[in-house]
């Protein structure tokens, strides 16, 4: 009887065991997702004429991670794509699941002498379907070469500041700040970026990626 008694008090106890052991590993909490931040650019962040893993969206997602950023990053830049090309294939670009977009288009429809206003217009469009599904947007700015002449210069450098007041994004103001115009950064065509081109744009634009990161993690915790 005491044998039996016995038995049936350790195999309660395990049974307790058991029992608390699968609570906790239904209630612990699961590892968060990793943020997703999709580059919706043109060639120059794509990464025209460089090896895979010298482009923008893959030298910032290595940085982020040796930071210790839980972190994804998709390369959705198109060589030659304008602010039109870019609001037509937003869709398909920027999938479900996107937590932040770097918006970098624009540079194309400077060089062509595209209609400062048509380019204003769809970079807004962009950005508001983008916040629509509560992506978040660093805007980061480009500026028309002198050659255009200092009305259209004045035009359309402004739009990118002014969308970024208005719609209270993240912005940097020149996404080839310290790499335009300098012949050891650039390929030779004097215009894209070379490898150590895009490490000067990360190492520039750094500080707001980071903000955004933190912009994303807010939004999360707002909602639980």
């Amino acid at each position: 009887m005491r044998t039996h008694l016995g038995q049936m008090v350790r195999l309660l106890i395990v049974f307790n065991l058991f029992l608390a052991g699968a609570i906790t590993s239904l209630f612990a909490a699961t590892p968060a997702a990793p943020i997703r931040i999709v580059v919706l650019g043109d060639s120059l962040s794509a990464g025209y004429g460089l090896p895979p893993g010298d482009a923008f969206p893959v030298q910032l997602e290595r940085r982020l991670k040796e930071k210790g950023a839980h972190i994804e990053i998709a390369n959705a830049g198109v060589s030659g794509d304008t602010t039109a090309g870019g609001l037509a294939r937003l869709d398909w670009a920027v999938p479900d699941g996107t937590d932040a977009v770097i918006l970098e288009l624009g540079a194309n429809d400077a060089l062509r002498g595209l209609d400062p206003a048509r380019a204003r217009s769809n970079l807004e469009a962009i950005i508001t379907r983008l916040k629509a599904k509560d992506i978040d947007v660093l805007l980061a700015g480009m500026m028309a070469p002198g050659n255009m002449g200092e009305q259209y210069a004045n035009t359309f450098n402004a739009i990118f500041p002014d969308l970024a007041a208005k719609h209270g994004l993240i912005f940097y103001p020149f996404f080839l700040q310290g790499v335009a115009l300098r012949h050891n950064l650039n390929l030779g065509d004097g215009i894209h970026p070379n490898g150590k081109g895009v490490a000067t744009i990360v190492d520039g634009i750094m500080p707001k990626v980071e903000e955004l990161i933190a912009r994303v993690k807010a939004r999360r915790t707002e909602r639980g």
